[in-house]
């Protein structure tokens, strides 16, 4: 059920204080176990019990839980939850499709519950009977037939279900304007992403989802190199995206900036008017940063643990703009 945002932006405002802001990057300039403290002292974690640096991962759990919980109980609509949760259902049936196809057990491959508990999609593989899941589990089967007849790679299943989430998104946020862009962009990243890494037109078209404002004929040429791929998706916003890309191509690098572009895009595009925030966007932008601030401190810890500098722990933050 919807919760007034009137009444959930005050909580908002009143769970400010506890964003640890710049004390992430003074972790980032201390050693492993003085970051630890710093991070236990300052009630990240929601109070779960820890003795070591090495247990870090349990207050990044525990803490992602507490803003699922808080998605659950003050989402402003359906729609934002399914936004900001079935992504993972999507991520869990491919797993659980994965490890069924290898053998193993899917175990550390899942992702924390979404709209469905991941427990409950096991019961279902478990059973045979997807029924329960809906359209989710016409998506699994579909899957699964795909790989018993012998037609699919393990990358093609993944790609299949990441059509099926955008899909799903593109519909279920159709009627929310910002949420419908979200979709139509992040769609339209992971294409051109998709296609820098493709050996041909060919090969980026099988992987292509639907959804984004980029048509995959356009997105063809780029394999005519930088200058007209600029121009077949001029006007689209994402210039800037593709530039990003060829950047790192041009110089043999992975393309992590990139990779971090779309994974910051919503709290990033958020940012651009924080003070003009409204209704349920103050909702989204928290959620988004909580987010944000939780993959950081992962990156931070995994860094510090494998005696990283504090240049390159910085240079790997999300949403966080610091001159080096």
């Amino acid at each position: 059920m919807a919760v007034d945002t009137v009444f959930t932006n005050g909580i908002i405002a009143a769970r400010e204080k506890y964003f640890l802001k710049d004390r992430l990057l003074r972790m980032c300039e201390v050693g492993a176990d003085e970051a630890f403290r710093m991070l236990v002292e300052s009630g990240f974690g929601e109070g779960e019990s820890v003795s070591s640096v090495y247990e870090y991962e349990k207050l990044v759990l525990a803490d992602s839980r507490a803003i699922d919980g808080f998605i659950r109980e003050f989402s402003p609509s359906q729609a934002i939850s399914q936004y900001l949760l079935a992504p993972r259902d999507f991520h869990n049936a491919k797993a659980l499709v994965k490890a069924e196809f290898l053998g193993t057990d899917a175990g550390e491959m899942l992702a924390p519950d979404g709209m469905v508990s991941a427990e409950s999609m096991q019961a279902c593989f478990r059973s045979g009977d997807f029924t329960p899941l809906g359209g989710l589990g016409e998506t699994i089967l579909t899957a699964k037939q795909y790989i018993a007849d012998g037609g699919a790679s393990g990358a093609e299943i993944g790609a299949f279900f990441d059509k099926a989430m955008y899909g799903y998104l593109g519909k279920a946020c159709s009627k929310k304007r910002m949420l419908k862009k979200f979709v139509a962009d992040k769609a339209d990243m992971t294409n051109i992403l998709t296609a820098m890494r493709s050996p041909d037109a060919g090969f980026a078209e099988k992987f292509y989802v639907e959804g984004g404002n980029i048509p995959v004929s356009k997105l063809g040429e780029i394999f005519s190199g930088e200058e007209k791929a600029l121009r077949a998706i001029e006007g689209s916003g994402k210039e800037q995206f593709l530039k990003l890309c060829f950047k790192a191509k041009d110089a043999s690098l992975p393309m992590t900036e990139a990779e971090r572009k779309l994974a910051s895009y919503e709290a990033d595009i958020l940012s651009e008017n924080k003070y003009d925030l409204k209704n349920s966007q103050p909702f989204l932008y928290y959620v988004f940063r909580r987010r944000a601030e939780n993959e950081n401190v992962r990156i931070i810890f995994a860094c510090l643990l494998n005696g990283m500098s504090e240049k390159q722990i910085k240079g790997r933050l999300r949403g966080v703009q610091i001159k080096l």
